[in-house]
């Protein structure tokens, strides 16, 4: 039985699992009644070559359509790469050059298959549509909307407001992405949260072309290791696909029990009634580290295979819970001066973002040195040593003072 005739309420469910909002979820609905292979698109601007688990957050959904047997368009934005998203940001965006975008978009290819299946995904180039445009179809385009629409967009008001410069190129970024639906004839376009007005942009252009408009999709942010910012490379609270093995497993047992669940609803294949019953199990009384050690495992076989992941849980207990200092970590020289203070060394150390991060860190008795906690956050370093500092259960460091 094809998939697109199975029970559709069984089906909405699946498709509603962790999504944040589905526009029109009627419209949905309609078009999945049609029993046809619906087009998927998702567009991907290849500005990073390293995709992290926040950005598998949709491709697990991708996944889910691909399953239910829907054609999946993977979209890399090799053209509005050169442009820049300006989503969220409060300054305009250094465009990449064509040799930048080719090869990250290569590095994004090879990491997206390893979740979705490549004989039933479609790669796609924007450029391939949007060179052909030319200056006239651009200014076809861009005569569709109004600055004031444009200004609409909450990041664009408060840069507006607040008299930091938006660039004219940057108006245009909405508009080719909502043109990229019109040339696929997307059914329905994936997103984050934060991208919104760009997807509710091709259904716009897509009505004015006499198109049936796309159901917008939008999920959530997957929140990163700290607890509170979104999952991004540059606050340094990700794990990569990419990661070792190890890393990933002690990254994952860092999250805290709560973020967990988040986890496991966005991150994880397993059905929904068994992540209900290992919810039951730990409000009934058992360790949630457990529950923990399952999601790492599984999110490592994905990305590695079971052996890998298997050995990752015998190394972190062998390491964490038996107290073990791992053989190999980055090594750091330090002047003394007239004295170092500990928060500056574990900042300069890389083993945290601040020294106001290393007080709080200090005060939660997190904070070891060759073993030994710190219990004095004002601690002043002024003789000659090598030894091994510790923050967490994962971060470690070798700093020689001299």
């Amino acid at each position: 039985m094809a998939h697109f005739e199975a029970d559709l309420e069984t089906v909405m469910a699946e498709i509603r699992r962790g999504t944040d909002e589905i526009l029109v979820e009627s419209e949905l609905l309609e078009k999945l009644k049609e029993k046809r292979p619906l087009r998927i698109k998702l567009g991907a601007d290849p500005t990073a070559p390293d995709i992290h688990l926040g950005h598998t957050v949709i491709l697990n959904k991708l996944r889910q359509f691909q399953q239910l047997g829907h054609e999946v368009i993977f979209l890399i934005g090799d053209f509005t790469a050169m442009v820049g998203d300006p989503s969220g940001k409060n300054s305009t965006r250094p465009p990449l050059t064509r040799e930048d975008v080719l090869r990250n978009a290569e590095t994004y290819k090879e990491q997206v298959f390893k979740i979705l299946d490549p004989a039933k995904t479609r790669i796609e180039f924007n450029s391939s549509w949007l060179e052909e445009l030319g200056a006239g179809g651009m200014i076809k385009l861009a005569a569709q909307q109004t600055v004031a629409r444009m200004l609409e967009r909450d990041d664009f008001k408060k840069r507006y407001a607040s008299g930091t410069a938006i660039a004219i190129h940057e108006f245009l970024y909405p508009l080719l992405q909502g043109y990229d639906s019109v040339a696929l004839t997307a059914d329905v376009e994936l997103g984050g949260t934060d991208q919104k007005f760009n997807l509710l942009m091709g259904r716009e252009l897509q009505k004015g072309e006499g198109q049936k408009p796309q159901s917008v999709i939008m999920m959530p942010l997957l929140v990163g290791l700290d607890g509170v910012k979104k999952m991004s490379k540059s606050q340094n609270n990700y794990i990569g696909v990419s990661d070792a093995p190890d890393e990933m497993f002690g990254k994952i047992m860092s999250i805290s029990d709560e973020l967990m669940w988040d986890y496991y609803e966005l991150l994880s294949f397993r059905p929904l009634s068994e992540v209900a019953a290992l919810k039951a199990e730990v409000a009934g009384g058992s360790n949630p580290r457990d529950t923990k050690i399952l999601l790492a495992k599984e999110i490592i076989a994905r990305f590695h295979d079971d052996a890998a992941a298997t050995q990752a849980e015998a190394n972190f207990i062998a390491r964490f819970q038996k107290g073990a200092i791992p053989d190999e970590m980055p090594e750091f020289e330090l002047a003394i001066g007239d004295g170092l203070g500990i928060a500056n060394l574990l900042k300069d150390a890389g083993l945290v973002n601040s020294t106001s991060d290393a007080m709080r860190m200090i005060k939660q008795g997190a904070v070891k040195i060759d073993g030994e906690k710190v219990t004095d956050s004002r601690l002043q370093l002024s003789e000659a040593s090598t030894k091994v500092y510790q923050v967490g259960k994962r971060k470690f460091a070798r700093v020689t003072l001299k």
